[in-house]
């Protein structure tokens, strides 16, 4: 078995969609990135690629290469996930944590486990989604942006 942690954070932007979880989540701002700016999938990734000791997304899709300009995160996490099968290890079990003043996620939270699950190709079960605010406290606070983490077991397959 191995352990992974993830982290990202984005700032919030008028005139973007707010993309978390692979769901367009009806808000007045979204996340400013290179790609579609979804914290919650980046830091899913981050998190595989850190229990495979590989890096981090950045080393795999550096936000400089045009070929990674809006790109859909849920192809980025896919491509991970590949490389995990490669390496001979599924998903024991995800949870991972959406920090935001809003919207609220709760509304939400089934869908984007739902989407997890499937681009993980695990079951449900194996995936936990939960969100919390930062209390108005710091840029995430005056909802200047959106932060995500997450923990990922992956177990050998088979």
């Amino acid at each position: 078995m191995r352990i992974g942690h993830g982290y990202d954070v984005h700032q919030l932007t008028s005139g973007r969609p707010l993309i978390i979880g692979g769901l367009e989540i009806d808000h007045d701002k979204g996340l400013i990135g290179h790609s579609d700016a979804d914290v919650l999938l980046h830091t899913i990734a981050d998190a595989i690629l850190g229990a495979l000791a590989l890096g981090d997304i950045g080393k795999f899709f550096p936000d400089n290469d045009p070929k990674y300009k809006d790109m859909d995160s849920q192809l980025l996490l896919s491509e991970v996930v590949e490389k995990m099968f490669e390496k001979n290890y599924e998903v024991g079990n995800v949870d991972a944590l959406i920090i935001a003043e809003a919207p609220k996620f709760r509304p939400h939270i089934d869908e984007i486990r739902e989407n997890v699950a499937r681009l993980l190709k695990t079951s449900i079960d194996n995936v936990n989604v939960k969100a919390t605010t930062h209390e108005k406290l710091g840029p995430i606070g005056r909802q200047e942006g959106i932060a995500s983490e997450a923990v990922i077991l992956l177990k050998e397959r088979g």
